[in-house]
C-alpha cells in the first residue's frame, strides 16, 4: 500500500478532527464510495449522514460549512457525503475549509477529474483536506481485493476462484460486494462462520454464472460474433454494467490470451500451452480459449490491447462519447475476428 494511501485510511478510519473534507475522485467511483463509507463506520452506526450535491451548494455556497458546524438534534455525531463534486461546489468548499471551526467531516465524491479541475487544486493546496484517486483494481489486485471483501463477510476464498470472480465482474468494487454477499447468503457465511467459496456456489449464482456476467461478452468479442456482441452490450447497458467495467475485462482476457499466444509463437503447442497454464485458466473456459488462441495472431491481439487502452483513456476524459465509444471498439474487434473464423 502506497504511504499516501496508508496515511488517507488512518485518517478515514480514526475520523482525524484536522481533516475537513476528503476528496475521493477517479474512475472506480464504487471504491470513492466504498472509502466514504468508512468515514461514516468510524463515527458510529447512530451517526447522522446529510446528503448534498454540488448543485444544492451551488445555489446556497454558505450551506456546506454551516452543515460542517451544526450540532445534531439530539447531541449525536453527523458527517455530510457530497455526491457528486464538481466545480460547481467551490466556492462552498472554499467557505467550509476558511471557515473558523467545522466539527461535521465531509466525504465528496468526485469522480473522474482533470489534473487542472479547480476543485482538485482547491483541495489539494488545503492542510485541512485531502484528495484521493480511485483507480479499477487489476490483475493481481483485483484477486486481492475479492479475497480481502470475502474475508469481510466470512468467505474463503481460493487465488483460483477469486481470480475467477474479479475477471468475472471486470474488478467493479460495486458488482464484486453484491456478488459476493449474494454468495455469503446463499452459503450461510459470517465473519463468525467462515465457509469456503468455491467455483461450484459460483456456477450456482451470482456474477460468474454465465447468465450474469460479462463471460459471454468476452467470448462473443473474441470468436468474433458481431450480433452477439451488440446484444450483450445491450444487456449489461440495462444492468449498469458498461465503460470502463466492461474494457477492463476485455482488456483482461486479451492480455491473457497474449502471454498465452507469445509461447506458441515461441514454439509451443497450444495443448503444451493449455496444459502449464494450469488453474490460471478457468476448467469451463479451457476450450473456449483453445479456440481463441488459434484464431488470433500476437499482432491482432497487440492490435486489440492497444484499441482498448485507448477506449480507455476517451472514458476517463471529460465529455466521453460514452456507450458509443465501447460499442464502435468492441464491435470492431469482433468483426477483425470475424474474418479469421
Amino acid at each position: 500500500m502506497k504511504p499516501a494511501e496508508a496515511a488517507l485510511l488512518r485518517a478515514l478510519d480514526g475520523a482525524d478532527p484536522a481533516i475537513r473534507l476528503y476528496l475521493l475522485h477517479g474512475p472506480d467511483e464504487a471504491g470513492s464510495r466504498a472509502l466514504a463509507a468508512r468515514l461514516g463506520k468510524a463515527l458510529g452506526a447512530d451517526a447522522e449522514r446529510i446528503d448534498l450535491t454540488s448543485a444544492m451548494l451551488k445555489a446556497d455556497p454558505a450551506r456546506l460549512a454551516d452543515e460542517a458546524a451544526a450540532i445534531g438534534l439530539f447531541g449525536g455525531r453527523r458527517w455530510i457525503r457530497l455526491d457528486p463534486a464538481a466545480d460547481d461546489a467551490c466556492d462552498a468548499i472554499a467557505a467550509l475549509l476558511e471557515a473558523p471551526a467545522a466539527g461535521n467531516p465531509v466525504a465528496a465524491i468526485g469522480g473522474t477529474l482533470r489534473k487542472d479541475a479547480r476543485l482538485l487544486k482547491l483541495v489539494q493546496a488545503s492542510g485541512a483536506a485531502l484528495a484521493h484517486a480511485s483507480y479499477l483494481p487489476e490483475g493481481r489486485d483485483a484477486d486481492a481485493l475479492v479475497t480481502e471483501m470475502a474475508r469481510a463477510l466470512g468467505l474463503q476464498a481460493r487465488p483460483d476462484v477469486a481470480r475467477r470472480l474479479a475477471s468475472a465482474t471486470g474488478g467493479d468494487r460495486a458488482i464484486i460486494g453484491q456478488e459476493l454477499e449474494k454468495l455469503a447468503l446463499y452459503l450461510d457465511a459470517a465473519p463468525e462462520r467462515p465457509h469456503p467459496l468455491e467455483h461450484d456456489a459460483l456456477d450456482a449464482l451470482g456474477a460468474a454464472t454465465e447468465e450474469g456476467d460479462l463471460s459471454r461478452l468476452t467470448r462473443a468479442v473474441f470468436s468474433g460474433e458481431p450480433q452477439a456482441v451488440d446484444e450483450e452490450l445491450a444487456r449489461l447497458a440495462s444492468e449498469g454494467v458498461e465503460g470502463i467495467t466492461v474494457l477492463r475485462a476485455l482488456s483482461r482476457r486479451a492480455l491473457q490470451l497474449a502471454q498465452l499466444r507469445a509461447q506458441m509463437a515461441a514454439g509451443d503447442s497450444v495443448e503444451h500451452v493449455m496444459q502449464t497454464a494450469g488453474r490460471a485458466i478457468f476448467w469451463k473456459e479451457q476450450a473456449q480459449i483453445r479456440a481463441e488462441l488459434m484464431r488470433w495472431t500476437p499482432e491482432g491481439l497487440a492490435t486489440a490491447i492497444g484499441r482498448l487502452a485507448e477506449a480507455e483513456r476517451q472514458v476517463k476524459s471529460p465529455g466521453y462519447p460514452g456507450h458509443a465509444l465501447v460499442e464502435q471498439e468492441l464491435l470492431a474487434i469482433s468483426r477483425f475476428a470475424a474474418r479469421r473464423r
